[in-house]
Protein backbone atom coordinates (compact mmCIF):
# COMPACT_ATOMS: atom_id res chain seq x y z
CA UNK A 1 0.00 0.00 0.00
CA UNK A 2 3.29 2.11 0.76
CA UNK A 3 3.85 2.19 -2.77
CA UNK A 4 7.04 4.13 -3.93
CA UNK A 5 6.84 6.95 -6.21
CA UNK A 6 8.98 7.26 -9.27
CA UNK A 7 11.78 9.68 -10.01
CA UNK A 8 9.77 10.76 -12.76
CA UNK A 9 7.03 11.62 -10.73
CA UNK A 10 9.07 13.53 -8.12
CA UNK A 11 10.75 15.34 -11.26
CA UNK A 12 7.24 16.44 -12.83
CA UNK A 13 5.61 17.07 -8.98
CA UNK A 14 8.78 19.20 -7.84
CA UNK A 15 8.44 21.47 -11.36
CA UNK A 16 4.53 21.56 -11.22
CA UNK A 17 3.15 21.26 -8.04
CA UNK A 18 0.90 23.89 -7.26
CA UNK A 19 -1.63 22.82 -4.51
CA UNK A 20 -1.23 21.13 -1.01
CA UNK A 21 -4.74 20.50 0.22
CA UNK A 22 -8.29 18.73 -0.40
CA UNK A 23 -10.30 20.90 -3.43
CA UNK A 24 -12.79 23.54 -3.46
CA UNK A 25 -13.52 25.97 -1.70
CA UNK A 26 -17.38 26.30 -0.45
CA UNK A 27 -18.74 28.28 2.30
CA UNK A 28 -15.13 28.55 3.62
CA UNK A 29 -15.24 31.23 5.95
CA UNK A 30 -17.92 32.95 8.45
CA UNK A 31 -18.64 35.53 6.05
CA UNK A 32 -18.62 34.20 2.87
CA UNK A 33 -20.81 31.26 4.28
CA UNK A 34 -23.66 34.25 4.01
CA UNK A 35 -23.02 34.93 0.45
CA UNK A 36 -23.79 32.39 -2.11
CA UNK A 37 -23.37 34.98 -4.91
CA UNK A 38 -20.32 35.71 -4.33
CA UNK A 39 -18.57 32.27 -2.88
CA UNK A 40 -16.01 31.14 -5.26
CA UNK A 41 -16.48 27.61 -5.49
CA UNK A 42 -13.60 26.01 -7.59
CA UNK A 43 -10.71 27.91 -9.87
CA UNK A 44 -9.78 25.94 -13.10
CA UNK A 45 -7.28 27.02 -15.56
CA UNK A 46 -5.58 24.72 -17.93
CA UNK A 47 -4.57 24.24 -21.58
CA UNK A 48 -7.88 23.58 -24.09
CA UNK A 49 -8.03 20.03 -25.24
CA UNK A 50 -10.56 20.83 -27.87
CA UNK A 51 -8.29 23.66 -29.44
CA UNK A 52 -4.36 23.44 -28.06
CA UNK A 53 -4.08 27.17 -28.86
CA UNK A 54 -6.48 28.06 -26.16
CA UNK A 55 -6.40 28.75 -22.30
CA UNK A 56 -9.27 28.27 -20.00
CA UNK A 57 -10.16 30.25 -17.24
CA UNK A 58 -13.22 29.20 -14.98
CA UNK A 59 -14.69 30.79 -12.15
CA UNK A 60 -17.92 28.52 -10.10
CA UNK A 61 -19.70 30.45 -7.73
CA UNK A 62 -22.84 29.65 -5.19
CA UNK A 63 -22.22 26.01 -4.07
CA UNK A 64 -24.59 23.50 -3.13
CA UNK A 65 -27.31 24.40 -5.50
CA UNK A 66 -30.14 21.96 -4.83
CA UNK A 67 -31.72 21.78 -8.79
CA UNK A 68 -35.34 21.69 -7.43
CA UNK A 69 -35.34 24.98 -5.39
CA UNK A 70 -37.72 27.21 -7.46
CA UNK A 71 -39.32 29.51 -8.26
CA UNK A 72 -36.34 31.61 -8.67
CA UNK A 73 -33.07 29.51 -8.77
CA UNK A 74 -29.87 30.60 -8.79
CA UNK A 75 -28.50 34.31 -10.44
CA UNK A 76 -25.33 36.10 -10.65
CA UNK A 77 -25.62 38.85 -8.74
CA UNK A 78 -25.74 42.33 -10.52
CA UNK A 79 -23.67 44.16 -7.35
CA UNK A 80 -21.05 41.89 -7.36
CA UNK A 81 -17.42 42.06 -9.32
CA UNK A 82 -16.22 38.97 -10.55
CA UNK A 83 -12.96 39.16 -12.07
CA UNK A 84 -9.82 37.06 -13.03
CA UNK A 85 -6.42 38.10 -12.66
CA UNK A 86 -3.22 37.04 -14.39
CA UNK A 87 0.24 37.37 -13.53
CA UNK A 88 2.01 36.86 -16.83
CA UNK A 89 6.00 37.81 -15.67
CA UNK A 90 6.05 35.75 -13.07
CA UNK A 91 6.76 38.77 -10.65
CA UNK A 92 3.99 36.81 -8.35
CA UNK A 93 1.45 40.16 -8.54
CA UNK A 94 -1.67 39.12 -10.70
CA UNK A 95 -1.58 42.91 -12.46
CA UNK A 96 -1.18 41.94 -15.77
CA UNK A 97 -4.50 40.93 -17.02
CA UNK A 98 -7.58 41.49 -15.30
CA UNK A 99 -10.86 40.03 -17.01
CA UNK A 100 -14.07 41.55 -15.07
CA UNK A 101 -17.68 40.19 -15.76
CA UNK A 102 -20.36 42.11 -14.48
CA UNK A 103 -24.55 41.14 -14.80
CA UNK A 104 -27.41 42.86 -15.05
CA UNK A 105 -30.62 41.15 -14.40
CA UNK A 106 -34.35 42.08 -16.39
CA UNK A 107 -37.79 41.06 -15.12
CA UNK A 108 -39.60 40.99 -18.38
CA UNK A 109 -43.61 40.53 -19.27
CA UNK A 110 -45.56 38.74 -18.57
CA UNK A 111 -43.77 38.70 -15.02
CA UNK A 112 -46.75 41.05 -13.82
CA UNK A 113 -48.57 37.84 -14.35
CA UNK A 114 -46.95 35.04 -13.65
CA UNK A 115 -45.31 34.51 -10.19
CA UNK A 116 -42.57 32.27 -11.85
CA UNK A 117 -39.00 33.19 -13.35
CA UNK A 118 -39.23 30.18 -15.57
CA UNK A 119 -42.46 28.90 -17.63
CA UNK A 120 -43.15 27.01 -20.81
CA UNK A 121 -44.58 29.69 -22.60
CA UNK A 122 -43.52 28.43 -25.06
CA UNK A 123 -40.74 25.92 -23.71
CA UNK A 124 -37.62 27.88 -23.47
CA UNK A 125 -35.36 26.69 -26.64
CA UNK A 126 -33.68 30.36 -27.16
CA UNK A 127 -31.72 32.85 -24.80
CA UNK A 128 -33.74 35.90 -26.85
CA UNK A 129 -36.33 36.06 -29.69
CA UNK A 130 -38.77 33.53 -30.34
CA UNK A 131 -38.07 30.56 -27.82
CA UNK A 132 -37.15 32.76 -25.02
CA UNK A 133 -40.48 34.02 -24.26
CA UNK A 134 -40.48 31.84 -21.06
CA UNK A 135 -37.49 33.46 -19.15
CA UNK A 136 -39.45 35.98 -17.18
CA UNK A 137 -36.20 36.64 -15.56
CA UNK A 138 -33.03 37.47 -18.02
CA UNK A 139 -29.43 38.42 -17.17
CA UNK A 140 -27.12 39.83 -19.27
CA UNK A 141 -23.29 40.30 -18.51
CA UNK A 142 -20.37 42.20 -19.93
CA UNK A 143 -16.47 40.83 -19.96
CA UNK A 144 -13.55 43.60 -19.81
CA UNK A 145 -10.36 42.80 -20.51
CA UNK A 146 -7.93 45.40 -18.08
CA UNK A 147 -3.99 45.09 -19.03
CA UNK A 148 -1.65 47.10 -16.62
CA UNK A 149 -1.28 50.47 -17.96
CA UNK A 150 -3.97 51.06 -20.77
CA UNK A 151 -7.48 51.61 -20.97
CA UNK A 152 -10.04 49.03 -20.57
CA UNK A 153 -11.48 46.83 -23.19
CA UNK A 154 -15.28 45.74 -23.68
CA UNK A 155 -14.74 41.96 -25.10
CA UNK A 156 -18.33 41.72 -25.95
CA UNK A 157 -19.63 41.64 -29.50
CA UNK A 158 -23.44 42.19 -29.03
CA UNK A 159 -25.41 41.36 -26.19
CA UNK A 160 -24.29 38.51 -24.18
CA UNK A 161 -26.87 36.15 -21.92
CA UNK A 162 -26.82 33.96 -19.00
CA UNK A 163 -28.26 30.18 -19.50
CA UNK A 164 -30.65 30.04 -16.98
CA UNK A 165 -30.92 26.81 -14.66
CA UNK A 166 -32.04 23.44 -16.00
CA UNK A 167 -35.47 23.74 -14.36
CA UNK A 168 -36.81 20.83 -15.65
CA UNK A 169 -38.02 18.65 -20.00
CA UNK A 170 -40.84 20.87 -20.17
CA UNK A 171 -39.33 24.29 -19.33
CA UNK A 172 -36.42 23.52 -20.40
CA UNK A 173 -36.38 20.68 -22.80
CA UNK A 174 -32.96 20.06 -24.39
CA UNK A 175 -30.96 21.79 -22.43
CA UNK A 176 -27.63 21.18 -24.23
CA UNK A 177 -28.86 22.94 -27.20
CA UNK A 178 -30.31 25.81 -25.09
CA UNK A 179 -26.55 26.30 -23.30
CA UNK A 180 -25.06 26.05 -26.82
CA UNK A 181 -26.54 28.94 -27.23
CA UNK A 182 -25.00 30.97 -23.97
CA UNK A 183 -21.47 30.35 -25.83
CA UNK A 184 -20.36 33.45 -27.11
CA UNK A 185 -17.71 35.02 -29.37
CA UNK A 186 -14.58 37.93 -27.93
CA UNK A 187 -13.15 40.29 -29.80
CA UNK A 188 -9.98 38.78 -28.66
CA UNK A 189 -10.75 35.41 -30.51
CA UNK A 190 -11.88 33.74 -27.74
CA UNK A 191 -15.20 32.25 -26.67
CA UNK A 192 -17.51 33.21 -22.84
CA UNK A 193 -20.04 30.91 -21.54
CA UNK A 194 -21.76 32.17 -18.49
CA UNK A 195 -24.71 29.84 -17.18
CA UNK A 196 -25.39 26.73 -14.83
CA UNK A 197 -23.23 23.51 -15.47
CA UNK A 198 -22.94 20.52 -13.08
CA UNK A 199 -20.86 20.52 -9.97
CA UNK A 200 -18.02 18.91 -11.13
CA UNK A 201 -16.03 18.63 -7.97
CA UNK A 202 -16.12 15.36 -6.59
CA UNK A 203 -15.40 14.70 -3.03
CA UNK A 204 -16.40 12.69 0.31
CA UNK A 205 -17.11 16.05 1.73
CA UNK A 206 -19.26 15.28 5.00
CA UNK A 207 -16.45 12.40 6.16
CA UNK A 208 -13.80 15.00 5.35
CA UNK A 209 -15.23 17.86 7.91
CA UNK A 210 -15.93 15.03 10.19
CA UNK A 211 -12.53 15.47 11.10
CA UNK A 212 -11.63 12.75 8.77
CA UNK A 213 -13.97 10.11 9.08
CA UNK A 214 -13.82 9.10 5.85
CA UNK A 215 -16.12 6.10 4.46
CA UNK A 216 -13.61 3.71 3.17
CA UNK A 217 -9.72 2.91 4.49
CA UNK A 218 -7.64 6.06 3.61
CA UNK A 219 -5.00 4.34 2.59
CA UNK A 220 -6.09 2.43 -1.22
CA UNK A 221 -4.68 0.17 -2.88
CA UNK A 222 -2.31 0.63 -6.31
CA UNK A 223 -5.50 -1.23 -8.13
CA UNK A 224 -8.06 0.93 -6.61
CA UNK A 225 -6.31 4.15 -7.24
CA UNK A 226 -5.21 3.54 -10.26
CA UNK A 227 -8.67 3.49 -11.72
CA UNK A 228 -9.99 6.55 -12.80
CA UNK A 229 -13.66 5.91 -13.15
CA UNK A 230 -14.06 4.38 -9.61
CA UNK A 231 -15.95 5.14 -6.81
CA UNK A 232 -15.71 2.66 -4.15
CA UNK A 233 -18.82 0.85 -2.86
CA UNK A 234 -19.06 2.79 0.61
CA UNK A 235 -17.77 5.88 -0.77
CA UNK A 236 -19.79 8.63 -1.02
CA UNK A 237 -19.77 11.78 -3.34
CA UNK A 238 -21.34 14.69 -1.44
CA UNK A 239 -21.74 16.54 -4.84
CA UNK A 240 -23.51 14.51 -6.56
CA UNK A 241 -26.81 15.75 -8.06
CA UNK A 242 -26.22 19.08 -7.11
CA UNK A 243 -25.32 22.43 -9.85
CA UNK A 244 -23.10 25.58 -9.70
CA UNK A 245 -22.89 28.74 -11.52
CA UNK A 246 -20.24 29.43 -13.75
CA UNK A 247 -18.18 31.56 -16.00
CA UNK A 248 -15.65 30.05 -18.79
CA UNK A 249 -13.56 32.03 -20.44
CA UNK A 250 -11.97 31.07 -23.41
CA UNK A 251 -8.50 32.91 -24.24
CA UNK A 252 -6.17 32.92 -27.11
CA UNK A 253 -2.65 31.42 -25.57
CA UNK A 254 -1.11 34.41 -27.97
CA UNK A 255 -2.83 36.81 -25.49
CA UNK A 256 -1.42 35.57 -21.95
CA UNK A 257 2.06 34.71 -22.89
CA UNK A 258 4.32 37.23 -21.27
CA UNK A 259 7.63 39.31 -21.78
CA UNK A 260 10.11 37.14 -24.27
CA UNK A 261 7.30 34.18 -25.13
CA UNK A 262 6.67 33.39 -21.60
CA UNK A 263 3.95 30.97 -20.83
CA UNK A 264 4.05 30.02 -17.27
CA UNK A 265 1.34 32.05 -15.88
CA UNK A 266 -0.11 32.38 -12.42
CA UNK A 267 -4.05 33.52 -12.03
CA UNK A 268 -6.90 33.42 -9.18
CA UNK A 269 -10.41 34.59 -9.10
CA UNK A 270 -12.17 37.26 -6.85
CA UNK A 271 -15.25 38.47 -5.83
CA UNK A 272 -16.46 42.19 -4.86
CA UNK A 273 -19.26 43.99 -3.39
CA UNK A 274 -19.49 47.79 -3.11
CA UNK A 275 -18.84 49.45 -0.24
CA UNK A 276 -20.77 52.90 0.32
CA UNK A 277 -19.10 55.32 2.67
CA UNK A 278 -20.93 58.81 3.44
CA UNK A 279 -18.63 61.25 4.22
CA UNK A 280 -18.61 63.85 7.05
CA UNK A 281 -17.45 66.68 5.33
CA UNK A 282 -19.94 68.42 2.75
CA UNK A 283 -17.22 69.90 0.78
CA UNK A 284 -16.53 65.93 0.17
CA UNK A 285 -18.59 64.54 -2.43
CA UNK A 286 -21.73 62.93 -0.70
CA UNK A 287 -20.67 59.35 -1.01
CA UNK A 288 -18.17 57.48 -2.20
CA UNK A 289 -18.46 54.00 -3.89
CA UNK A 290 -15.89 51.44 -4.21
CA UNK A 291 -15.71 47.51 -4.72
CA UNK A 292 -14.81 45.76 -1.66
CA UNK A 293 -13.15 41.81 -2.10
CA UNK A 294 -15.27 39.31 -0.40
CA UNK A 295 -13.46 36.01 -1.57
CA UNK A 296 -10.43 34.68 -3.35
CA UNK A 297 -9.33 31.93 -4.89
CA UNK A 298 -5.95 30.90 -6.47
CA UNK A 299 -4.79 26.86 -5.26
CA UNK A 300 -8.14 25.20 -3.55
CA UNK A 301 -9.01 24.92 -0.27
CA UNK A 302 -6.28 27.01 0.99
CA UNK A 303 -8.66 29.16 3.14
CA UNK A 304 -10.61 26.13 4.48
CA UNK A 305 -7.73 23.63 5.87
CA UNK A 306 -5.13 26.32 5.76
CA UNK A 307 -5.86 29.12 7.38
CA UNK A 308 -6.96 29.63 10.77
CA UNK A 309 -11.05 30.12 11.51
CA UNK A 310 -10.45 33.33 13.08
CA UNK A 311 -8.47 34.81 9.78
CA UNK A 312 -10.30 33.14 7.05
CA UNK A 313 -12.05 36.49 6.17
CA UNK A 314 -9.32 38.80 6.41
CA UNK A 315 -7.59 36.43 4.48
CA UNK A 316 -10.46 36.53 1.68
CA UNK A 317 -10.27 40.39 1.31
CA UNK A 318 -6.39 40.39 1.10
CA UNK A 319 -4.51 40.58 -2.60
CA UNK A 320 -3.08 37.14 -3.44
CA UNK A 321 0.04 38.82 -3.43
CA UNK A 322 0.03 39.80 0.60
CA UNK A 323 0.38 36.12 1.19
CA UNK A 324 3.19 36.64 3.24
CA UNK A 325 1.04 37.59 6.31
CA UNK A 326 -0.14 34.39 6.38
CA UNK A 327 2.90 32.16 5.17
CA UNK A 328 3.15 31.22 9.34
CA UNK A 329 -0.18 28.72 8.53
CA UNK A 330 1.85 27.02 5.34
CA UNK A 331 4.66 26.98 8.09
CA UNK A 332 2.73 24.60 10.24
CA UNK A 333 0.14 22.82 8.95
CA UNK A 334 -2.57 21.78 10.53
CA UNK A 335 -4.21 19.28 8.45
CA UNK A 336 -0.85 17.66 8.65
CA UNK A 337 -1.63 17.22 12.52
CA UNK A 338 -4.78 16.26 11.95
CA UNK A 339 -3.85 13.68 9.92
CA UNK A 340 -1.41 12.27 12.99
CA UNK A 341 -3.80 12.63 15.24
CA UNK A 342 -6.68 10.85 13.73
CA UNK A 343 -4.42 8.47 11.85
CA UNK A 344 -1.48 7.78 14.38
CA UNK A 345 0.48 8.37 11.03
CA UNK A 346 4.21 10.76 11.34
CA UNK A 347 3.32 13.39 9.12
CA UNK A 348 5.62 16.28 8.97
CA UNK A 349 3.67 19.10 11.08
CA UNK A 350 6.38 22.11 11.24
CA UNK A 351 8.67 24.17 9.13
CA UNK A 352 6.99 22.74 5.44
CA UNK A 353 9.02 24.89 3.35
CA UNK A 354 7.77 22.63 0.60
CA UNK A 355 4.20 24.14 1.21
CA UNK A 356 5.42 27.38 0.85
CA UNK A 357 7.27 26.52 -1.94
CA UNK A 358 4.63 24.66 -4.02
CA UNK A 359 1.82 27.19 -2.91
CA UNK A 360 3.17 30.49 -2.82
CA UNK A 361 6.61 30.57 -5.41
CA UNK A 362 7.38 29.45 -9.02
CA UNK A 363 10.65 28.22 -8.41
CA UNK A 364 11.83 27.02 -4.49
CA UNK A 365 13.26 29.99 -2.49
CA UNK A 366 15.08 30.62 0.67
CA UNK A 367 13.77 29.54 4.13
CA UNK A 368 10.93 31.49 5.62
CA UNK A 369 9.69 29.52 7.91
CA UNK A 370 11.19 30.35 11.73
CA UNK A 371 12.57 33.26 9.87
CA UNK A 372 9.67 36.19 11.04
CA UNK A 373 8.18 38.23 8.23
CA UNK A 374 10.17 38.11 5.37
CA UNK A 375 10.10 40.87 2.63
CA UNK A 376 9.53 38.31 -0.17
CA UNK A 377 6.72 38.72 -2.69
CA UNK A 378 4.48 35.37 -1.46
CA UNK A 379 1.45 34.20 -3.76
CA UNK A 380 -1.73 32.45 -3.63
CA UNK A 381 -1.57 31.56 -7.46
CA UNK A 382 -3.04 28.49 -9.55
CA UNK A 383 0.14 28.46 -11.52
CA UNK A 384 0.06 27.05 -15.40
CA UNK A 385 2.33 26.15 -17.95
CA UNK A 386 1.05 26.45 -21.46
CA UNK A 387 3.83 25.30 -23.33
CA UNK A 388 2.46 21.87 -21.67
CA UNK A 389 0.46 19.74 -24.79
CA UNK A 390 -2.93 19.24 -23.28
CA UNK A 391 -3.99 15.64 -22.51
CA UNK A 392 -7.35 14.58 -24.91
CA UNK A 393 -10.57 14.20 -22.57
CA UNK A 394 -10.30 10.30 -22.83
CA UNK A 395 -6.40 10.02 -21.90
CA UNK A 396 -6.59 11.91 -18.83
CA UNK A 397 -5.50 10.85 -15.13
CA UNK A 398 -7.01 12.11 -12.11
CA UNK A 399 -3.80 12.35 -10.41
CA UNK A 400 -1.71 13.94 -13.13
CA UNK A 401 1.72 13.49 -12.40
CA UNK A 402 1.05 10.89 -9.45
CA UNK A 403 -0.69 8.79 -11.98
CA UNK A 404 0.44 4.97 -11.84
CA UNK A 405 -1.18 1.99 -13.46
CA UNK A 406 -2.80 -0.80 -11.38
CA UNK A 407 0.88 -2.35 -10.73
CA UNK A 408 1.92 1.21 -9.32
CA UNK A 409 4.32 1.70 -12.00
CA UNK A 410 4.59 6.09 -12.93
CA UNK A 411 1.88 7.02 -15.71
CA UNK A 412 2.11 10.72 -15.54
CA UNK A 413 -0.04 12.82 -17.19
CA UNK A 414 2.05 16.16 -16.87
CA UNK A 415 -1.17 18.48 -18.32
CA UNK A 416 -3.09 17.52 -14.85
CA UNK A 417 -3.06 18.93 -11.65
CA UNK A 418 -1.07 20.43 -10.10
CA UNK A 419 -0.07 22.08 -13.37
CA UNK A 420 -3.02 24.26 -13.41
CA UNK A 421 -6.39 22.74 -13.02
CA UNK A 422 -8.56 20.95 -14.50
CA UNK A 423 -12.37 19.67 -13.66
CA UNK A 424 -11.97 16.34 -13.42
CA UNK A 425 -7.80 16.30 -11.73
CA UNK A 426 -8.58 14.66 -8.05
CA UNK A 427 -6.72 17.52 -6.40
CA UNK A 428 -8.47 15.54 -2.99
CA UNK A 429 -6.46 12.65 -3.08
CA UNK A 430 -3.26 14.20 -4.68
CA UNK A 431 -3.56 17.07 -1.92
CA UNK A 432 -3.35 14.69 0.87
CA UNK A 433 -0.18 13.28 -0.36
CA UNK A 434 1.55 16.62 -0.85
CA UNK A 435 0.55 17.27 2.63
CA UNK A 436 1.45 14.05 3.55
CA UNK A 437 5.29 15.31 2.26
CA UNK A 438 5.45 13.67 -0.71
CA UNK A 439 7.79 16.43 -1.89
CA UNK A 440 10.06 15.47 0.07
CA UNK A 441 9.43 11.69 1.17
CA UNK A 442 8.55 9.76 -2.14
CA UNK A 443 7.13 6.73 -0.08
CA UNK A 444 3.84 7.84 1.18
CA UNK A 445 0.51 5.48 1.19
CA UNK A 446 -1.68 6.31 -1.34
CA UNK A 447 -4.11 8.55 0.59
CA UNK A 448 -7.67 9.09 -0.52
CA UNK A 449 -11.31 9.26 0.15
CA UNK A 450 -12.40 6.63 -2.38
CA UNK A 451 -14.51 8.79 -5.09
CA UNK A 452 -11.96 9.06 -8.11
CA UNK A 453 -14.37 10.53 -10.29
CA UNK A 454 -17.45 13.11 -10.73
CA UNK A 455 -20.32 10.80 -10.96
CA UNK A 456 -21.97 13.73 -13.03
CA UNK A 457 -25.14 14.03 -15.02
CA UNK A 458 -25.13 11.88 -18.35
CA UNK A 459 -26.00 13.28 -21.68
CA UNK A 460 -23.43 12.24 -24.33
CA UNK A 461 -21.05 15.20 -23.38
CA UNK A 462 -18.66 13.40 -21.83
CA UNK A 463 -16.80 10.64 -21.13
CA UNK A 464 -16.92 7.45 -19.18
CA UNK A 465 -14.80 8.82 -16.52
CA UNK A 466 -16.92 12.33 -16.47
CA UNK A 467 -14.87 14.61 -18.42
CA UNK A 468 -16.36 16.94 -20.77
CA UNK A 469 -15.08 17.00 -24.07
CA UNK A 470 -16.38 20.66 -24.99
CA UNK A 471 -16.25 24.04 -23.95
CA UNK A 472 -16.91 25.32 -21.20
CA UNK A 473 -15.76 21.37 -20.22
CA UNK A 474 -18.64 21.60 -17.57
CA UNK A 475 -20.80 18.84 -17.86
CA UNK A 476 -24.65 19.03 -18.29
CA UNK A 477 -26.36 20.29 -14.89
CA UNK A 478 -29.04 18.16 -13.56
CA UNK A 479 -32.88 19.07 -13.90
CA UNK A 480 -34.99 20.58 -11.23
CA UNK A 481 -37.54 17.94 -11.95
CA UNK A 482 -35.69 14.82 -12.23
CA UNK A 483 -32.70 15.41 -10.35
CA UNK A 484 -30.98 12.64 -8.11
CA UNK A 485 -28.18 12.41 -5.86
CA UNK A 486 -26.68 9.82 -6.36
CA UNK A 487 -26.00 7.32 -3.70
CA UNK A 488 -23.57 5.00 -2.90
CA UNK A 489 -23.06 1.87 -5.26
CA UNK A 490 -25.12 2.97 -7.50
Amino acid sequence: MFTRIRPLIMATLTLLIGVPVFAASHREAPLIANDPAADITDFYVFRSWQDSAKAILIMNVIPGQEPGSGPNYFNFADDVLYEIHVDNNKNNIAANITYQVRFKTEIRPPADVFPLSYVALPPITSLSGAGSEGLLLRQSYTVTEVRYGEHPRDLGMGTMYVVPSNVGPRTTPNYEQLASKGIFPLKNGGRVFAGQRDETFYIDLGGTFDTLNLHVSPILSAGDDANDALVLGAARDTFSGFNVNTIALEIPISDLVGPNGNKVIGAYATTSRPKVTVLKKESDRENSARFVQVARMGNPLVNELIIATNMKDRWNAADAEDEADFVSFYCNSALATALNTVFATAFPTSNREDLVNALLRYSPGPPVCGAGKTNETLSDLLRVDLGVPPTAADSQRRLGPLAHDPSGNATPDRAGWPNGRRPNDDVTDVALRVVAGILTNPAVPNLGDGVNFNVGSVDGSKTTNGIAMAFPFLPTPFDGRDRRHIDPGE
